[in-house]
């Protein structure tokens, strides 16, 4: 596994790491790529399996992004821990990892924007306005250097991954998207590298918003559709030290707002512990499946 921190030399590996991979296999290499902001857990331990798994050159970034955190957010705090990361990668069979300094991404100046319209304004775009802006910005910088064949995402950040598909999806970058389930700490939280923010009491109360999900999806299986009703017994199991900001159930491509649930609609929703703030998802299935 090799680290690149130029944009220069990391499009120059590429081309060569891609070049003895077609060599080896008498064909035209399968690209993947996962971008990430480090702090590495198994979700990102699991994108990196699957993308080992399916693709023949696995590329990944380590990048925490200025431009996605507001003015009181986590940004100077956000955990970085490039050591640890770049083990979790090679173990994962990650063959290069671009972890580029800010000043190697923006450029002094600049004054490109680029946002998606239509499903950043509610939930997560109402609470950190501007967030999903930064997030197209970076991630269209990332495949537009990596070039990937597959781009793969977790299920937890649903609604940035149909933020990045639909702007992959508008400026016509030749890949396709892949989200992997959410991989979850033995409790039920969604694993989340701003999961080691929270003391032990907090953890135990941050417990309650998977069983939110699991007490609205229940109430779903056994006939209830109506979606007051259904966030209403989602609510009943949030313990005290759990601030709602949202538990909505939204269309799974538009993200809009429904009033009767049906199969395949998602459950979204984000809440504080403490000065965390937590986000989390279930598909509804009718038949139970865990998402």
């Amino acid at each position: 596994m090799e680290l690149i921190k130029s944009i220069k030399e990391f499009r120059k590996a590429r081309r060569l790491c891609c070049k003895a991979a077609a060599e080896a296999a008498s064909r035209s290499p399968l690209v993947g790529f996962v971008p990430t902001m480090g702090n590495l857990h198994n979700g990102h331990f699991s994108l990196m399996k699957l993308m080992n798994q399916e693709c023949d050159v696995r590329l990944a970034s380590i990048f925490v992004n200025p431009a996605q955190f507001g003015p009181s957010e986590d940004y100077e705090n956000y955990p970085r821990t490039l050591e640890a990361d770049l083990s979790k990668c090679e173990e994962a069979g990650v063959d290069l990892v671009f972890a580029p300094d800010a000043g190697e991404i923006y450029l002094p100046g600049r004054s490109t924007q680029v946002t998606v319209s239509g499903l950043v304004e509610g939930y997560c775009g109402i609470v950190r306005p501007g967030h999903f802006d930064g997030v197209a910005l970076v991630v269209a910088k990332l495949f537009n250097l990596a070039q990937p064949d597959r781009a793969y995402f977790g299920q937890k950040d649903y609604q940035q991954f149909r933020v990045i598909e639909r702007m992959a999806r508008d400026l016509n970058f030749p890949l396709e998207m892949v989200m992997c389930p959410t991989v979850r700490e033995e409790s039920g939280l969604a694993m989340s590298s701003r999961n080691s923010y929270l003391t032990p009491s907090q953890r135990y109360a941050a417990r309650t918003i998977f069983a939110g999900l699991k007490a609205l999806e229940e109430a779903f299986q056994a006939g209830e559709r109506g979606a007051e009703i259904l966030k209403a017994w989602g609510r009943t199991q949030l313990d005290e030290q759990v601030r709602l900001e949202y538990l909505d159930i939204v269309d799974g491509q538009t993200l809009q707002p429904l009033s009767t649930a049906a199969e395949g609609d998602v459950v979204l929703v984000a809440a504080r512990v403490g000065a965390t703030r937590l986000i989390d998802n279930i598909i509804l299935k009718a038949g139970g499946q865990d998402c």
